[in-house]
């Protein structure tokens, strides 16, 4: 069982959905432990619907507290007279079940931390399922049906309750459904899945620490906080420094603005300090920092800030997180006799962290020109650039290429990232034969980067891929907030001989010699970590795991880490054990110890990846007879073509064929097991049963499961299975085929 779906591997997940809440019940059943399917089904749904990261057992506070206050009283049903379900006790079963059997996320929180966020939200659950603000609009018209007297499952009175709802037949509170819909509707954001992100390596905080104190706006903020001091400096009636508190900072800070300057042997006297870009800056700097604030037209310090003036690595994550408040200062404002701001001033606060994040864990650094085209591609998404005249948009967007290399500078300077001369990667020419610049395939996501979807091992349709159509049967709401040819950033492409130009003009000058080449820091990865896992994202750290134990550094190395990225982590936390010889045993008995197929199977192959100086077939060949691992070792071996079919003897055959019927359960469901059973003959079908339930095959749970399925053999076929009826309580309302309900318009600039 895998842990992580894409959000199109909706069958993958429901498999491994149904197989989760089918194990965990009988699990918590022989523990005598709460558990109620419909909420564990519903903590994955969650998980793998509502959260940007997707990752099913990665539990952390936030998690428990939104699941049980905000996700079920949402979508959660209750009829009336029904019992409330257990919210808070299913959950804290399931989070011990999925540390027992190793399938747990270390990442996430301290058990000891998630067992608080649970006794806290236990004490409001009850009244949050009771408050119908928090309700969601199919729960909310499920339960006045309901409590009208509608059979909530009985879908022919559900459609008759519609149409008599839509003719105003039906009483309810019209004011609590228009703001249930402006809450969905309006307030409340659509959650898409994040991109994944490669994992990082970073240095000891301490170094990163002293690399802060070497930054210069670090010194220059610090300086002029303390320059301010406790009586503070009084400003102009604009709010602007005075001009001789200005002279007196270009020479303190050592901004380099010239002051009075003398063009054509005439000095201009400088009146304003705003005519001083960098001390300028500097004091809007420190204000969005809030190291410094106005009150009555003087500038004081600000009290609370003086702890970060003494750690140069706070000070400087203070100024990193305040550059996305600089957009007026970098790139000027609307009105008044300035030019007109490009267009990446309306979208800079959304266009900033998506070029950071485009940065990030990137395994070379990236040339401009292919940053300059995915930016391109945002204000493509923002602006109506299509219809404007050709020459206008060139125009435009030199202008926005100006005003982006201007914060690169003011990152530089920071110490965000570092720019230098030298010749593309080859991984940046990869996909210029045929394609355009930038495009990827939909699984990117919605943003306009889909350069750094496909650098951060995302799936990218290959040379001449065509494009995703929309349905033909698509519902009319729908087809007018999708973009015509698909979802991401490839609707964007022009016609395809257009396309390929771009793509081979591109290819031209990267190819034609030194470009600027462009990447971040150790300070700048560290800060777009931190921003990323505090949005709930998905940020991998080389050396996190340490702590873990050896299932549940197997089982998240197989799932999210690239070969070279999972030896350095394995590295690091077999070190942390005495070494490869203390460790390797430990490894070799989770790999023994999980309940399930598949994860086993993937556990086995980044162990025999990431053993030191050790052929890994030869640790698949000794592992042949193992009781417990030998059909994972022999599945290995055959599907990795290092051993034939014929060379197994009758008894390994019989293990790989139940290993195989036992792992297309988990993939596909019990189903596939019907399936199978179904396309052979009924005596076939026994046989083919009876061979497998007695192979002596380590997985007694899948066997039990599937002489379950054998206790089917009736009759002249095997019939299909079907939904079983159990708890009456409906599932979680809204559970699939919801849309997004943002839309697709545009601003246009005139």
């Amino acid at each position: 069982m895998r842990t992580f779906f894409e959000p199109e591997q909706q069958e993958e997940f429901e498999a491994a959905q149904e197989l989760m809440v089918r194990r965990f019940a009988v699990w918590a059943e022989q523990q005598g432990l709460p558990a109620d399917p419909w909420v564990a089904e519903a903590a994955w749904d969650y998980r793998h619907a509502a959260t940007p990261d997707g990752r099913l057992t990665l539990w952390s506070p936030v998690h428990v507290r939104e699941f049980l206050l905000e996700w079920i009283p949402r979508r959660l049903t209750v009829q009336p007279g029904e019992e409330l379900p257990d919210g808070p006790g299913t959950l804290a079963t399931l989070l011990r079940y999925f540390d027992e059997t190793g399938l747990r996320d270390p990442r996430g929180g301290a058990l000891e931390a998630n067992r608080a966020a649970l006794e806290s939200a236990a004490g409001q659950f009850r009244a949050a399922m009771a408050d119908r603000e928090l309700w969601g609009m199919a729960k909310f018209w499920a339960t006045t049906a309901a409590e009208q007297g509608v059979d909530i499952t009985d879908p022919h009175a559900m459609q008759r309750f519609s149409e008599r709802a839509q003719r105003g037949q039906v009483p309810y509170d019209e004011a609590l459904v228009e703001r249930i819909m402006q809450r969905q509707f309006g307030s409340v954001p659509f959650v898409g899945r994040a991109l994944p992100q490669l994992p990082v390596v970073l240095p000891p905080r301490e170094e990163l620490r002293d690399q802060a104190r070497q930054s210069a706006v670090v010194r220059q903020l610090r300086v002029f906080t303390q320059w301010v001091g406790p009586a503070g400096r009084k400003l102009t009636t604009t709010g602007r420094l005075q001009m001789a508190d200005a002279r007196e900072l270009v020479g303190l800070l050592g901004t380099g603005d010239t002051v009075d300057p003398v063009h054509a042997g005439v000095t201009h006297r400088t009146r304003s300090s705003a005519d001083l870009p960098e001390v300028h800056r500097l004091f809007e700097w420190a204000k969005k920092a809030r190291l410094v604030r106005t009150v009555k037209g003087r500038l004081l310090p600000v009290a609370k800030a003086a702890p970060l003036l003494a750690d140069p690595l706070m000070l400087w994550h203070r100024a990193f997180e305040a550059v996305a408040e600089l957009g007026e200062v970098l790139l000027g404002a609307h009105g008044g006799w300035a030019p007109a701001p490009s267009m990446l001033y309306d979208v800079y606060e959304e266009t900033l962290p998506d070029v950071l994040n485009t940065l990030y864990s990137l395994p070379e650094p990236m040339p401009w020109p292919r940053l300059r085209d995915s930016v391109h591609l945002a204000y493509r998404s923002a602006y109506d650039l299509d219809s404007t005249d050709p020459r206008r948009q060139t125009v435009w967007l030199r202008h926005a290429d100006t005003d982006l290399r201007k914060v690169l500078a003011v990152l530089e300077q920071l110490g965000t990232l570092e720019r230098t001369q030298g010749m593309a990667s080859e991984l940046f020419l990869a996909d210029l034969n045929d394609q355009a610049p930038g495009q990827s395939d939909s699984n990117a996501g919605p943003g306009p980067f889909g350069l750094g979807a496909a650098l951060h091992a995302v799936p990218t349709a290959g040379a001449g891929s065509p494009l995703p159509q929309l349905p033909a049967d698509i519902p009319p709401g729908l087809a007018h907030i999708l973009p015509a040819a698909g979802h991401g950033p490839e609707a964007l492409v022009p016609e395809e001989a257009a396309s390929q130009e771009q793509a081979r003009a591109l290819r031209a000058e990267l190819t034609a010699g030194p470009v600027e080449l462009i990447a971040l820091t150790d300070l700048g990865t560290w800060a777009v970590r931190e921003r990323l896992l505090s949005a709930g994202r998905d940020a991998p750290l080389v050396g996190e795991l340490i702590q873990a134990t050896a299932a549940e550094l197997l089982g998240v190395l197989g799932e999210h880490y690239p070969i070279e990225a999972a030896r350095q982590e394995a590295e690091a936390w077999t070190n942390a054990r005495g070494g490869w010889l203390k460790a390797f045993d430990s490894l070799l008995d989770a790999v023994r110890q999980t309940p399930f197929r598949i994860r086993a199977q993937d556990m086995l192959t980044v162990l025999c990846e990431i053993l030191p100086q050790t052929e890994k077939h030869g640790l698949l060949h000794s592992l042949r007879d193992d009781p417990a691992l030998g059909p994972a070792a022999l599945s290995a071996l055959v599907h990795q073509d290092l051993l034939d079919e014929e060379d197994l003897t009758e008894a390994e055959q019989l293990l790989l064929m139940t290993e195989a019927l036992l792992s297309a359960m988990e993939i596909s469901g019990q189903q596939a097991a019907v399936d199978f059973l179904q396309s052979l003959g009924r005596q076939e079908a026994q046989a083919a049963l009876s061979a497998v339930l007695n192979s002596g095959h380590p997985d007694h749970t899948g066997l039990d499961e599937l002489r379950t399925l054998a206790d089917q053999l009736q009759g002249r076929r095997l019939p299909r299975q079907t939904a079983q009826p159990g708890n009456q309580r409906p599932a979680p309302a809204g559970r699939r085929g919801k849309s997004s309900p943002k839309g697709n318009r545009k601003r246009r600039r005139s």
